[in-house]
């Protein structure tokens, strides 16, 4: 017999009542449960062999970490290699430096003991500890995990401080603090729930995120709006005669279609009612609107830009200044790079990049200085860009082979990375969305004319991650000690980073 209107609803109204009902059972298991004790680690031992680690931060920020129960903390660095077990390293060192982390047999890790390791140049990670407070490998890699995020970005001190943190709450957890209770208790609860509520949760988030996209299209929107008649007096005098002006103009002659389609789409999304905001078809649109206004006010930027550089009015120093940010990010964001893991900062390449920038530096001077004493005309000041920007896109590609030669095995990998590295320069990377550069080169030019610093950072993270997950070594868990481990069967377990 189908469902009538009234028994649908008396089906929603039951829903959370049963809910709330089996989140009160649980409520009172838990009130039955011993209370949990909260304890700093018993003692703290740092070999800091690899030199990575800021004891000033580390002792306590670990020293205000509470344990389930009183626990010696060894923490152990040391500088290896890719191919390196980590787990061997810490049993060797651990045998002959400090024998008390041995249980008396020779074959576990001591009670009441956890260590934490990490092999900074080889990239890995470990976790260590007595029988009395092994956990399951699943939660050792869940310890991992919460520091890879850190450790892929350097931050070996926070990274050391997230893993023993999430140590401290897994560690002799109690039955009632346990993932799998609480999400039994919460799922249980939320099924009798799913149909009456789990909706509004979606609906909810989704109208959060469209009001956010309408409040952003709104900002742009209005800006363009205000300064409409200002836009249509600064592109009345762009020189046309100018390479870039011509250019500039171009996107210009769009402009008013582009205003009404923005306009037609404010008026769409503004007539949404609250509800209708949390359906996913409308955050589509409301993003939309938001991309295309805020496109829309960096354009009239540009316009306004081109006409105070290109005819030198009064405020043509701070036109200039704009279009030479881009690549001054650049060249202060090349260090970083060349100094990061695989970056290969010691090579040729390298060398002729920061060369470049210090050149690029002096040379952005000079253009300015030659400027404003009129030696040069903005056109030429923008070609000269142009030319070092186009530059440095040739550099950055011979370093990116660099880089791929060091860190390929085979020539299966070198594609897989130059493929990302493509992508990246294309501008197809992990979002597939060209960005606009709001400058008069980045008008001109389609945005994969420059292979940026940040292109190149992005395709060379994702070209690492696809090479070591094609590998099986992108945070493979690795249990064994190797082949002197001997019989040592001590709970413990690494993975890369």
């Amino acid at each position: 017999m189908p469902l009538t209107i009234n028994d649908t609803s008396r089906r929603r109204e039951a829903a959370p009542r049963m809910a709330g009902l089996l989140l009160f059972l649980a409520a009172l298991m838990l009130g039955t449960a011993a209370p949990a004790l909260a304890v700093p680690p018993s003692s703290l031992v740092i070999e800091d062999t690899a030199g990575v680690l800021d004891r000033n931060t580390l002792v306590p920020a670990v020293e205000s970490i509470d344990f389930h129960e009183p626990t010696t903390v060894a923490v152990y660095t040391y500088n290896g290699r890719a191919e390196d077990n980590l787990n061997e390293e810490v049993l060797r060192f651990a045998r002959s430096e400090h024998p008390e982390w041995i249980s008396a047999d020779g074959q576990k890790w001591a009670d009441g003991l956890f260590i934490f390791a990490l092999d900074p140049v080889g990239r890995h990670v470990g976790t260590y500890m007595g029988e009395d407070r092994k956990v399951s490998l699943e939660q050792r890699s869940d310890i991992q995990d919460a520091t890879k995020e850190l450790f892929r970005d350097a931050q070996w001190t926070d990274g050391t401080i997230a893993g023993i943190r999430r140590a401290a709450q897994l560690i002799n957890q109690p039955w009632y603090q346990s993932a799998a209770f609480l999400i039994t208790a919460w799922v249980t609860g939320g099924i009798a729930a799913l149909g009456a509520g789990a909706w509004l949760i979606v609906r909810t988030v989704t109208r959060s995120a469209s009001r956010k996209e309408i409040e952003r299209g709104d900002r742009s929107y209005a800006s363009v709006s205000m300064d409409l008649d200002v836009t249509e007096l600064n592109a009345g005098t762009i020189p046309e005669s100018s390479r870039y002006g011509s250019q500039v103009l171009e996107k210009h002659r769009t402009f008013l279609n582009r205003y009404t389609a923005a306009t037609d789409l404010s008026n769409r999304v503004h007539a949404l009612s609250q509800r209708s905001l949390g359906r996913r078809g409308n955050l589509k649109i409301t993003r939309e609107y938001a991309d295309a206004a805020t496109e829309l006010d960096a354009l009239d930027d540009v316009i306004a830009d081109t006409n105070a550089f290109l005819n030198r009015a009064a405020t043509w120093p701070a036109a200039w200044d704009r279009q030479l940010a881009p690549f001054r990010s650049d060249l202060s964001g090349l260090e970083q790079l060349l100094t990061k893991h695989h970056g290969q900062g010691d090579s040729a390449t390298a060398a002729a990049l920061r060369s470049f920038r210090d050149h690029s530096l002096r040379d952005i001077e000079g253009w300015t200085a030659e400027l404003a004493e009129e030696r040069i005309t903005p056109e030429t000041a923008l070609d000269r860009l142009n030319e070092a920007r186009s530059r440095l896109a040739g550099l950055l590609e011979n370093h990116a082979a660099t880089v791929i030669a060091g860190f390929a095995k085979n020539e299966r990998e070198a594609k897989l990375m130059r493929e990302q590295m493509e992508a990246a320069q294309d501008g197809l990377g992990r979002s597939q969305r060209r960005t606009y550069e709001p400058s008069i080169l980045g008008t001109v030019y389609p945005s994969y004319h420059f292979f940026n610093v940040a292109a190149f950072s992005s395709g060379l993270n994702t070209g690492l991650n696809s090479v070591n997950s094609a590998r099986g070594g992108g945070g493979s868990t690795t249990t064994g000690y190797g082949s002197s481990g001997g019989s040592f069967s001590g709970s413990g377990s690494s993975s890369s980073f």
